[in-house]
């Protein structure tokens, strides 16, 4: 109540009627609305009451959609929220990091992140990651101060190693790192989605300013009332925009978020979603996603191959010892051995990434020793022993760390020359149950597979072959680091195994592939994979990741399987195909009837539909539209990675609109040559004529394949149907007058059958020649 919830951006809650009210400020209810009140001035009551009737639908629809939306999607956010360990009223408890506030005493451990600014009280080997203030990769070692003073460490930072106690003295916007979000609020570069959609928007306006300048003149030359022409021109603007584009991406997004949930994937930024439907490149860790991570201890042995006890009572004081969070290594060795109780810690250099290994003194009285455990390599570069040991054991698939040790005097420190080599561990994750084959799934879906591991070749490239990965390349971080930035990005697209690197290296793959146009997941749990997690278009964690992993993931996994990514890929992709359906009808539909009515202006001695009739055809239409969000996607559609490709939207609206519009000229030739039609009878025939073709050729557009072979989901097919049904009624109801509808003779419907029948054939026609071009080019 006093500081706030603990974070940068505080989500405000609006009340219902504002959130409704904030949709009347958006430019196209505004104009809407304009046109209504000029309407009411020229006595078109009934253009009156159709332009608010419509603009209240449109609203409350819109509120309604994303009211349930966001509602359904901060439930899903709350499922993975990052918590800290907090004492409360003398314990220990877990509360979401939102809830701290200022003279919290919060416990940290490695993988943690620092959820306030605060000062250290106690700390014992604790290193943190203060890149996102300084930018300095390396972890900086902190030491407690205690009693009062400034922060000592930050909000966002994470714990590397080691363990400390803090007490928090600032939250939420009142830390450092707020004060930063506060002075740099600029909004993170737009998603190819995102781009794509505001060139479509460019495009819509280019078209609708032409068409309505064009009518405007024609009608102005012709000697019509400026009134009418004005109305008229608006609500071919009108008609021409696809007002219902955000609603249908919130929707279709939110109920992609819902789906993915019941495939155990929790969405944290709903944009993630379109980014999946394009993702071509998926990079991974190792462990647990291709291995079980049910880690053994296979052996202990001497640079000879001997089993060796020492090696492991060596291997058991160093885990039992060392700060901070234990690894599935250092559990695999306790599980197996347990340590002599005599021997006490003294000092300790931590884990770090660059080193790859931990040093801990030990003291058992007058003794001391220091046992080093890591790399093998690094420690036999120390030890300069055995190289061809670690060759053998990692070629049948063993992970290998090796244990080195020497005696030191009575009070000397820690250092790490000198080392006398122990021996090796050797450890066995066996293949994941089912990995191999929800791998052969993602390649044949088009998503090409990157391991980035801290491991080595042999021991990556038998796990690859064990689960039938082709390795189509490898690169060691020692030669990645000598790589630029250009020279890495061409060898990236060739590679498939990326072993011995750094977290600033797997961070450095994922920008560089980027680079090259692909769409890049990443998957990893570690503290070492939050910057990489944090660079790709799509972040996958797991829900028992560390905090920091959580924290920069987009996809929280709730089962850590690759079959979840596999589905999560085409639920994403269903989601994206979705979306560009109702741009492909939007985009046709409209642009052909809208074409059709400038071309009548030209010829016709009045206007071929009232506004109130143009607005009415377009508010039908975009109802039948409403439930695309949960149409069926195609197999060959999800198949492969979708891209937003705005020259397929403009291509398409060009062949497929003069379609339309050829069919409506006939409509108007048979109106007029055959039937005599005047205003009335004209605009009732041309009204339902237009509203059956768009509706109906909804069912063509929606698929590449032919209409019977591809299923519509069954309410997009009922709504379609029941506004068909309701145009065709239209001109019997009691306020048909009102709306300038009469009753046509029974010989026009003979007529419609023929014509909307002809046309959803060569809809057909030209759609199969249109992809059958597009694919051959």
């Amino acid at each position: 109540a006093v500081h706030g919830a603990n974070e940068l951006h505080p989500r405000v809650e609006r009340s219902a009627l504002r959130e409704l009210a904030k949709r009347f400020r958006s430019p196209l209810v505004a104009i809407l609305l304009a046109a209504s009140v000029v309407s009411a001035f020229t006595g078109d009551v009934a253009s009156f009451a159709m332009i608010v009737a419509m603009v209240m639908l449109s609203v409350v629809i819109d509120f309604l959609q994303e009211h349930r939306a966001a509602h359904a999607a901060e439930a899903l956010r709350r499922r993975v929220q990052v918590h800290a360990t907090v004492l409360r009223d003398g314990k220990a408890v877990s509360l979401p990091i939102q809830r701290l506030v200022p003279g919290d005493i919060v416990r940290l451990t490695a993988g943690s992140v620092i959820p306030a600014d605060g000062r250290l009280l106690e700390c014992n080997g604790l290193h943190v990651n203060e890149a996102l203030l300084t930018g300095e990769p390396f972890p900086v070692e902190k030491r407690a101060a205690g009693g009062e003073g400034p922060a000592d460490v930050f909000m966002g930072t994470s714990v590397v190693s080691g363990t400390g106690t803090l007490r928090a003295l600032a939250t939420g916007g009142a830390t450092r790192v707020g004060a930063i979000a506060r002075s740099l609020a600029t909004e993170a570069p737009p998603s190819t989605f995102e781009r794509g959609t505001r060139a479509f928007g460019m495009l819509i306006m280019r078209l609708t300013a032409f068409m309505v300048l064009f009518v405007l003149l024609v009608n102005t030359a012709m000697g019509r009332p400026l009134p009418e022409s004005f109305l008229f021109a608006l609500a071919l603007a009108v008609g021409l925009t696809p007002e219902l584009l955000p609603m249908i991406v919130s929707v279709t997004l939110a109920r992609g978020a819902v789906r993915l949930a019941g495939r155990h994937v929790i969405v944290k930024r709903l944009t993630a979603i379109e980014s999946l439907g394009s993702m071509d490149v998926l990079c991974t860790d190792k462990t647990g996603t291709l291995t079980e991570s049910r880690i053994r201890l296979h052996a202990a042995i001497d640079s000879k191959g001997n089993e060796d006890a020492r090696v492991l009572e060596l291997a058991a004081l160093n885990s039992a010892h060392q700060a901070g969070l234990a690894s599935p290594l250092d559990e695999a060795i306790l599980a197996v051995a347990k340590p002599d109780p005599r021997w006490r810690k003294v000092a300790e250099i931590p884990f770090d990434f660059e080193r790859r290994r931990v040093a801990v003194l030990l003291e058992d009285g007058a003794r001391r020793i220091v046992v080093v455990k890591g790399a093998a390599e690094t420690l036999l570069d120390l030890s300069h022993e055995a190289h061809a040991q670690v060759a053998r054991l990692e070629g049948e698939g063993l992970r290998v760390l090796g244990i080195a040790y020497k005696e030191v005097g009575a009070g000397a420190g820690i250092d790490e020359a000198g080392l006398a080599f122990a021996g090796f561990l050797a450890f066995v994750d066996p293949p994941k149950r089912g990995a191999g084959k929800a791998l052969a799934e993602l390649a044949a879906a088009g998503v090409r597979l990157k391991i980035l591991t801290g491991d080595s070749e042999a021991v990556t490239r038998h796990l690859c072959g064990a689960l039938g990965i082709e390795v189509r390349g490898v690169l060691a971080g020692a030669q990645l680091a000598r790589l630029d930035d250009m020279a890495l990005a061409r060898k990236a697209g060739e590679t498939t195994i990326f072993c011995r690197v750094d977290p600033m290296q797997k961070n450095r793959i994922v920008n560089v592939l980027r680079s090259r146009g692909h769409v890049v997941g990443f998957l990893g749990d570690g503290i070492n994979d939050a910057p990489a997690l944090h660079s790709a278009d799509v972040g996958f964690s797991v829900n028992n990741a560390v905090d920091v992993a959580k924290e920069a993931a987009d996809l929280i996994m709730l089962r850590r399987d690759l079959e979840v990514v596999h589905g999560a890929v085409l639920e994403g992709r269903r989601t994206f195909v979705n979306i560009r359906k109702y741009i492909l009808m939007g985009t046709s539909s409209n642009f052909g009837n809208m074409f059709s009515m400038a071309a009548a202006a030209l010829f016709l001695p009045f206007l071929p539909l009232l506004p109130t009739q143009i607005l009415l055809n377009n508010l039908l239409y975009d109802i039948s539209e409403i439930p695309i969000p949960l149409d069926r996607a195609d197999a060959a559609e999800t198949a492969s990675p979708q891209q937003w490709d705005m020259k397929l939207i403009r291509d398409f609206m060009w062949v497929l609109g003069p379609v339309s519009s050829l069919f409506d000229l006939l409509t108007f030739w048979v109106l007029l040559a055959v039937l005599n039609a005047q205003e009335t009878l004209f605009r009732t025939g041309w009204f339902i004529e237009s509203l059956c073709t768009q509706v109906l050729v909804i069912f063509v557009i929606r698929t590449r394949l032919s209409p019977f072979a591809s299923r519509p989901g069954a309410l997009l097919a009922g709504t379609s149907l029941a506004v068909i049904a309701l145009a065709l009624a239209l001109p019997w109801m009691p306020f048909a007058g009102a709306l300038g509808f009469a009753p046509p003779p029974p010989v026009f419907f003979g007529v419609l059958v023929v014509l909307v029948a002809s046309y959803l054939v060569l809809a057909e026609v030209a759609k199969r020649a249109f992809y059958r071009h597009r694919k051959a080019r």
